[in-house]
């Protein structure tokens, strides 16, 4: 159907365009007339395929958080390989890239997207870190099934410690993101008493 692919098109391009306007000039930058510019179509285009401004803000930040699933995947595939502060600090750099990490502060910044992301899905309202948590948490009980991580281990408490702390070190992203050293010495400082060390 052709109607269908145009409108696909035009989605994607709309917040291809949205992304851009959002790295470079943050969530205060990111308006309607800031993403028709930037995608070089008329402004009635986005209000062609979104009821509001708020619509269109919503799918993208679901469209952005479900590709996190593949990333999510991943780091499932890592269980009983490599050593597990590897696979976290490479998940980490990964899943707080720069477009996860500058659409956080936007679903912060906007009480209406925040409110219509709780509507479209279950933990929505945090969109982004909720998928983070999930993959991390999911990581974590695997490897504790493994037993490379101790069996009495919290894995709420270490998933909080490990997202909210990656959150901080990749939200401040100036000059540049923490170094993969930086990240490794926060997941090693978590998991220091519940990784199991290999005898021998």
């Amino acid at each position: 159907m052709p109607t269908g692919v145009h409108l696909r098109d035009a989605r994607q391009q709309l917040f291809d365009a949205a992304e851009r306007v959002l790295l470079r000039d943050g969530p205060n930058g990111l308006t309607s007339r800031a993403v028709t510019d930037e995608a070089a179509c008329a402004k009635g285009v986005l209000h062609r395929h979104f009821t509001d401004f708020d619509a269109f803000l919503t799918e993208l930040v679901l469209d952005r958080a479900a590709q996190l699933e593949t990333q999510a995947h991943e780091l499932r595939e890592t269980v009983g390989t490599g050593t597990v502060a590897d696979n976290l600090t490479s998940a980490l750099t990964t899943l707080f890239g720069p477009v996860p990490v500058a659409i956080i502060p936007l679903i912060t910044f906007r009480d209406e997207l925040r409110a219509r992301l709780r509507q479209a899905t279950r933990g929505g309202g945090i969109a982004i870190l909720a998928q983070v948590t999930t993959a991390v948490s999911a990581y974590l009980a695997d490897e504790r099934a493994m037993g490379r991580i101790s069996a009495d281990a919290d894995i709420d408490s270490l998933t909080l410690s490990l997202v909210g702390g990656g959150h901080l070190l990749f939200a401040d992203r100036d000059p540049a993101p923490p170094t993969t050293a930086t990240v490794n010495k926060l997941v090693t400082t978590v998991l220091a008493g519940v990784v199991q060390r290999r005898p021998g």
